[in-house]
């Protein structure tokens, strides 16, 4: 929004200051903590009263997550509203990409406060249908894929197929045109990066940092992706526009921070799917804008991990009635041979930074 103060820098020159990406991204990043840290007390002193018993603890989980029974969820309405009431200042909202990143972002975030609602007001731990949920996630993040491929395809930067395509990381001209059906493939990105992140997402902590990695990691690549000499210096696909989404990243990053000092231990909220499903979403859809939706594997390996270990856990026991882990998701398993909370929490955060330099590392690998 306050980008249209560059129109009147011809009267007043420090206004030129609206035009530089990097200004308006640390602009956003301290709106965005400073509008958590003033209402987060509010929010949290609010749904403390409104849900009473709070999130629901599962039975079968590690003893020491029972002392936590009462704190309240739906923290994730601090995070949306540093992101959104950040971007809106900050970010140029004639930019299709940005229009897109917000849209999964509030879409995915009200699936999650759905989510949450009906698990706080159950007490149980099953909430939105399944299916029914995931098919809803599948419209909003097809929309978004959609006119976000719509924009690539219109720019003709790497020919007519571009917007269609997906770019591989080591290869400098190596695509494979996915034409209509690539509006599935970024859908299903999205979604899985949206529910992976949900699944993270199980103690203080445990999620929001990795995920602030990740977005400083896009950051760095939508802004190189935007802007033609240093696409062109490190041999990446060049995005028109995409520049832009680093002032909504940076917005998450300090939502981020400002709900990490009311989410470290012991937590005074916690961000639930509201919060967990809105972020991953909006990670997803800047990989997906940015043509690194294999590099976000990487980035986001943690978040990998982390799906993978409940997908063989299903699997396994579903075929041998046996399990792979104690528990999963796999931060569980480690809380039941012994590893503290912290201990889990510090060591995951580690191989976040180490996955997120490996996968930024890809940018110089062609």
């Amino acid at each position: 929004m306050l980008i249209w103060l560059v129109e009147l820098s011809e009267h007043l020159k420090f206004l030129n200051l609206f035009r530089y990406i990097t200004f308006r991204t640390g602009a956003s990043l301290f709106t965005s903590a400073l509008i958590v840290f003033l209402f987060g007390p509010m929010i949290i002193n609010s749904l403390r009263i409104r849900q009473g018993k709070g999130q629901p603890i599962r039975a079968d989980g590690p003893q020491t997550h029972f002392k936590k029974a009462g704190t309240p969820t739906m923290g994730g309405l601090m995070i949306l509203a540093g992101i959104v009431g950040s971007s809106l200042l900050w970010a140029d909202l004639s930019n299709v990409y940005v229009v897109a990143t917000l849209l999964v972002t509030l879409g995915f975030g009200a699936i999650g406060f759905y989510d949450d609602y009906l698990k706080v007001s159950k007490q149980s731990h099953k909430g939105f249908s399944g299916k029914a949920r995931l098919g809803i996630e599948f419209v909003i993040a097809g929309i978004a894929v959609y006119f976000m491929m719509r924009t690539a395809l219109a720019s003709g930067t790497a020919g007519s197929t571009f917007g269609s395509s997906v770019a591989f990381p080591f290869f400098k001209d190596f695509m494979i045109n996915l034409g209509i059906m690539f509006v599935l493939f970024g859908g299903f990105v999205i979604v899985s990066a949206g529910n992976a992140v949900n699944l993270t997402d199980g103690l203080d902590g445990l999620a929001i940092v990795p995920v602030m990695i990740a977005a400083a990691s896009f950051g760095v690549i939508a802004y190189l992706a935007g802007n033609v000499v240093f696409a062109n210096y490190l041999q990446i696909n060049f995005v028109p526009g995409t520049g832009e989404l680093s002032v909504v990243l940076g917005a998450v990053i300090g939502a981020g921070l400002g709900f990490l000092w009311f989410n470290a231990p012991p937590a005074a909220i916690f961000m639930g799917d509201t919060g967990s499903l809105a972020l991953g979403g909006t990670i997803g859809t800047v990989a997906v804008a940015t043509k690194h939706e294999i590099v976000m594997a990487i980035i986001g390996g943690l978040f990998v991990i982390e799906t993978l270990s409940v997908i063989i856990q299903v699997g396994f026991f579903k075929m041998t009635g046996r399990r792979v882990f104690l528990m999963a998701p796999i931060h569980h398993h480690f809380e039941k041979k012994g590893w503290t909370e912290s201990q889990v929490v510090i060591r995951f955060w580690i191989i976040a930074v180490g996955l997120a330099l490996l996968g930024l590392s890809t940018l110089k690998l062609r």
